[in-house]
């Protein structure tokens, strides 16, 4: 595997830092509404597009700590859901470019194949933590509680990474 040069990481760390920080704003426009601000996810967007712009070691990083950073900031998402979140989107960041990367030609069939493995992989892990999550604090998961935060009412959201992340993703190689 090729080495990455000082100016490519710190160009990784400065890009990483910037779509934190469009993580940490974005749901200020979606959140004004709630119902649709939590259907939007906007918070999966910037972790997406930073596990395939800087790696999977970036979007692993920038996934764990942004709904978390964000509780502290702001309160929200409320603690529960910011920890199970922590590790969905450390999930998408990771899965979505180390997939992505392992593609040799990086075209859009490899966007959208690295980003519904991690789109189906990291609700799974989101699954899992709020069970874990909440049963450590004597509550119930269920598969409908389930279905209901990671299908449902998911499906704008869902949308709305299956036109962005590739979109951007391809303006940004075109650019390149």
């Amino acid at each position: 595997m090729k080495q990455k040069t000082q100016d490519g990481r710190m160009r990784d760390l400065a890009l990483s830092s910037m779509l934190l920080a469009i993580g940490l704003i974005l749901p200020f426009f979606t959140g004004q509404i709630p119902q649709i601000g939590s259907m939007l996810l906007p918070m999966h967007l910037p972790v997406f597009l930073c596990g395939m712009i800087c790696g999977w070691q970036y979007g692993g990083i920038v996934g764990l700590i942004l709904p978390l950073l964000r509780y502290a900031a702001f309160g929200m998402p409320p603690a529960a859901t910011a920890g199970a979140m922590a590790f969905e989107l450390a999930a998408y960041g990771s899965i979505a470019g180390f997939l992505y990367r392992r593609f040799r030609c990086q075209n859009v069939a490899a966007i959208y194949c690295s980003l519904l493995a991690a789109m189906l992989s990291g609700r799974i892990v989101w699954g899992v933590a709020s069970m874990l999550i909440l049963g450590a604090a004597g509550e119930a998961f269920t598969m409908q509680m389930f279905l209901a935060g990671a299908l449902f009412r998911a499906v704008p959201g869902i949308l709305l990474q299956l036109v962005v992340v590739p979109g951007l993703m391809v303006a940004l190689r075109e650019q390149a």
